[in-house]
């Protein structure tokens, strides 16, 4: 089995390409991003068509509902799913999407935690609770552990981070020396579209009129109606600009060059990302990327 990752910036066309490839490459697919792993988020995270998901088998969209909340773990099981379901069909992965942190995790692992039975993570929790601010954890955490490279403001790997101190004893650097990370994935082929600067920008620019002619604005109202504004979703590039938009912060004509701006200045963090955390792989136009992946698959 062939597991393929593809990769590329916002709006360069790894949904097209990758649908395009499964059929040839007798591929399922595993989504890499944040948003489509999400029910009824659709226009706002491109995700393909309900068609496109019935004939070729997904995995990593519509999962959750607006209510819960998406992390490793979550993918993690979405990928080992996926990867159950094409050793047991004889099918190749295409693992795709923008999303890259995750095909980072995947390929380094990720260290477990202690185990912990209801009682001791209550009582642990409340120990927790007893600094009544994330400065006040911060800074216990930083006089336990001075090599900690938590950004002060991380409220989740801080109180994470004590969790692991308060039921082992260890601090969480000395405890992830004696737990190492063990990876999940080990012989992933890396492709990455590549496009131009004026090409990537020409795209976005299209693929936002788009989402907004499609309905991003009623989207977005319902969702915020329905779920309000506080969960990681609703800071997600398209939604976060609707959301002021609605407030009347700015025209329907500034949201859509606003949207657009956002996301290619996501587009180049995530080149940067893709470029500096990964080994060296394949970059190309979307052709160039079909073209070799498939010259692969005859050889």
């Amino acid at each position: 089995m062939r597991e393929i990752a593809i990769l590329g910036a916002s709006g360069s066309g790894k949904t097209e390409l990758s649908l395009n490839l499964a059929d040839k490459l007798n591929a399922i697919i595993l989504s890499l991003d944040s948003l489509s792993i999400y029910q009824q988020i659709n226009i706002a995270s491109a995700k393909p068509s309900k068609e496109e998901i019935r004939e070729i088998p997904h995995f990593g969209i519509d999962i959750l509902t607006p209510k819960e909340s998406h992390n490793a773990q979550v993918f993690i099981q979405e990928y080992q799913k996926a990867k159950a379901y094409a050793k047991n069909h004889q099918k190749n992965l295409l693992i795709v999407g923008g999303t890259s942190f995750y095909l980072k995790i995947l390929l380094e692992g990720l260290s477990t935690f202690p185990k912990l039975t209801q009682e001791e993570k209550t009582a642990i929790r409340q120990k927790i609770h007893t600094f009544s601010t994330q400065q006040s954890r911060f800074i216990y955490l930083k006089s336990i552990d001075k090599t900690t490279k938590i950004h002060p403001n991380d409220t989740y790997r801080t109180n994470k981070a004590l969790e692991i101190y308060f039921s082992t004893s260890l601090t969480p650097t000395q405890y992830f020396q004696k737990n190492p990370p063990i990876p999940l994935l080990k012989n992933c082929e890396i492709y990455e579209i590549l496009l131009s600067k004026e090409e990537l920008k020409q795209k976005i620019t299209k693929r936002t009129h788009l989402m907004l002619q499609k309905g991003l604005i009623e989207e977005v109202t319902t969702l915020l109606n329905r779920f309000g504004d506080s969960y990681q979703w609703a800071k997600s590039i398209g939604i976060k600009e609707v959301r002021q938009f609605l407030k009347g912060e700015f025209s329907k004509e500034y949201l859509e060059s606003l949207i657009t701006t956002h996301t290619l200045q996501l587009a180049k963090r995530q080149k940067t990302f893709n470029k500096t955390q990964f080994k060296e792989h394949f970059c190309g136009s979307a052709h160039e990327v079909s073209e070799m992946l498939l010259s692969k698959n005859l050889s």
